[in-house]
């Protein structure tokens, strides 16, 4: 083995096995830094490890961050997202297995508001899936439209994730955030297609009625319409100026908390006590994601200086494996070790390593993080440790975990085909990018 790589996976595999006691992510960064400082480099490290904070710390682009978390907060705590459920929920109408159309709608359209999937299905648990099943949907199709749904967040801008991947490896934010729009509307459709398909195999999947719903008239259609104009304008502009080049991603965000002020004074939710519970929240929030990445710093650092992550590199090229062999390695790994480790703290841990890959097997850089996106995304989903699968069952007591587990394996089938169809098709992925 060449040398080099004894050291990276030393310092990776006693990373894990901090994080796998359950000590809080940041901590573990913390620990290996310190534990590798004192031992290797001594105190001629210490300047270093400050001079890794305060860089992290004062990047111009983090600050996106809790703007986003910020405008989610906003329109979840004034109950403006409420007048969107209802809004939608007339506007799909009477048609066989409306719940889990609107499972999917509903997700989709919240991933633009929140970009957190644990968020998503949690909300979606608690307020659609009791209803889903008390009218009589299948209960396992029901809780996996709400999972795939909920997954969609981290694809669709604006996303954390897409942020923190594109400050990692270095690649354009904006470009980054555009290009999941096609593939998470991509996904989106391969759901819908699925549910009525199993629908029209097996009827007994939804009730016979079309939902208990009235018939929607032109002017309920008009109302809901108009109603759900403040998020559309919301969207638009956080979308538009990034994709028109009108703005940067931080400045689209600034934008994207005034507009959620707007709505909610709109929807009459605006007030001191909820704009104070939102910036306290989406600080919190901020403060935890900003630490973590600060911490894990140094640690892409002494990857670097180890010679470990060059060494590696250079061995995995030397195999000369194919451009698809590679990419299929190099996206397996983050599929399955996000069955186990934090989502944050595992792209903390492998972007570094896998810059320099990237760069030699000549890969797009939008089109290859997105696709790592994607699969660290899948493994959320995935039993038996997927963090999203916990946030459901969390609000589901009825259900079992075997149900959840059952629940969501169609739809990681559907994630994979789709990352499939990414894959070979890069200009899905890329044709909105190119028009920044």
């Amino acid at each position: 083995m060449p040398e080099g790589i004894p050291a990276l996976v030393a310092g990776v595999g006693l990373l894990l096995a901090f994080l796998s006691t359950g000590m809080p992510v940041f901590v573990g960064f913390f620990l290996i830094n310190l534990l590798t400082v004192v031992l290797f480099i001594g105190p001629a490290g210490y300047g270093m490890f400050v001079n890794s904070l305060y860089e992290t710390t004062t990047t111009q682009s983090l600050a996106t961050i809790p703007l986003f978390i910020l405008m989610g907060e906003i329109l979840f705590r004034s109950n403006s997202v409420e007048m969107l459920f209802r809004s939608i929920d007339t506007l799909i109408g009477r048609v066989k297995g409306r719940q889990y159309v609107l499972g999917i709608a509903l997700a989709t359209v919240f991933s633009t508001l929140s970009g957190a999937a644990m968020g998503v299905a949690a909300m979606l648990g608690r307020s659609l899936l009791p209803g889903m099943i008390s009218r009589g949907y299948n209960p396992r199709l029901s809780a996996g439209v709400i999972l795939a749904g909920a997954c969609l967040a981290p694809l669709i801008p604006p996303s954390i994730l897409t942020i923190i991947v594109g400050t990692l490896a270095g690649v354009s934010i904006a470009g980054l955030l555009i290009a999941g729009i096609i593939p998470g509307l991509v996904f989106a459709a391969l759901f819908l297609v699925y549910v009525f398909v199993r629908i029209w195999l097996n009827p007994a999947m939804a009730p016979a009625a079309p939902d208990v719903m009235p018939k929607v008239t032109a002017r309920d259609a008009l109302i809901a319409v108009v109603r759900i104009i403040p998020f559309t304008i919301i969207i638009l502009m956080v979308l538009g100026f990034i994709l028109l080049g009108i703005a940067t991603p931080t400045e689209a965000a600034a934008m994207g908390v005034i507009g959620s002020l707007v709505t909610a004074a709109i929807y009459r939710g605006l007030s001191f006590n909820m704009i104070r519970e939102a910036t306290v929240s989406a600080a919190k929030v901020s403060g935890m994601i900003l630490i973590i990445m600060a911490t894990s710093k140094l640690f892409s650092q002494l990857l670097a200086l180890s010679g470990g992550a060059a060494a590696l590199t250079e061995w995995l090229v030397g195999l000369e494996l194919g451009y698809f062999l590679m990419l299929f390695i190099l996206m397996l790994l983050p599929f399955v070790l996000c069955m186990f480790v934090d989502q944050i703290a595992l792209m903390l841990i492998v972007i570094p390593i896998y810059i320099p890959i990237v760069a030699a097997q000549g890969y797009d850089p939008i089109w290859f993080w997105l696709l790592f996106l994607i699969n660290v995304t899948i493994g959320g989903l995935t039993p038996p440790l997927g963090y999203v699968l916990f946030a459901l069952k969390s609000t589901w007591p009825e259900g079992t975990l075997a149900d959840v587990y059952a629940a969501a394996w169609p739809f990681v089938l559907l994630f994979v085909l789709g990352t499939t169809l990414l894959a070979l098709f890069p200009w899905l992925t890329l044709v909105l990018p190119s028009v920044l």
